[in-house]
């Protein structure tokens, strides 16, 4: 099997990945637990969700968009059958505030806007300054990237665990049940 044909086989990890993190983010109404740190950050799907079915000359795509509260036709998607394989998420950690896309499929994300932490005017623009601005991104990039990490091992650990029945039958019942 190259690797084409075992990215395509196992896409459907990180299409449940992100529908189970918008459901983990209904269910508190916004927060998640990160479990390592014991850390509630917030996690909003807002505005725009792109849903897939089908394989080859049978695949659509559906993009929803509205209201994060209204995001009624992604739901009726999943209920579909369709697959979550992309969102636009606003995450708050701490008093930094991040907004991304994320494709599901590769894990892919897109259009990640970092915190603004320094303004070139305040700092200045020596050398220095370019570069504490630079390393500050840096940090925050890796921040929310971390997280996701986090994430995605907390979702990999239930998947794979004696657990995953009773989070399966959690998660259709959301996708069946809400909003109606």
């Amino acid at each position: 099997m190259d690797l084409i044909e075992l990215i395509t086989e196992k896409r459907f990890i990180g299409q449940e990945f992100l529908t189970w993190l918008w459901f983990k983010s209904d269910e508190r109404g916004g927060t998640v637990l990160l479990p390592v740190t014991g850390e509630d950050i917030t996690l909003v799907f807002e505005k725009h969700m792109l849903l897939e079915f089908g394989e080859g000359d049978s695949h659509e795509k559906i993009v929803c968009t509205g209201l994060q509260a209204e995001l009624k036709e992604a739901r009726t998607g999943l209920r579909m059958g369709k697959k979550l394989e992309q969102a636009r998420i606003h995450m708050i950690r701490g008093e930094y505030e991040w907004h991304m896309t994320i494709k599901a499929s590769l894990m892919e994300f897109r259009s990640v806007r970092v915190p603004k932490t320094m303004d070139g005017a305040d700092e200045g623009d020596s050398q220095e300054a370019v570069e504490g601005r630079l390393l500050d991104r840096i940090g925050l990039l890796e921040k929310v990237y971390k997280t996701f990490d986090e994430l995605l091992g907390q979702f990999i650990k239930i998947r794979i665990s004696d657990q995953w029945p009773g989070e399966a039958d959690k998660l259709r019942n959301w996708i069946h049940h809400s909003d109606r």
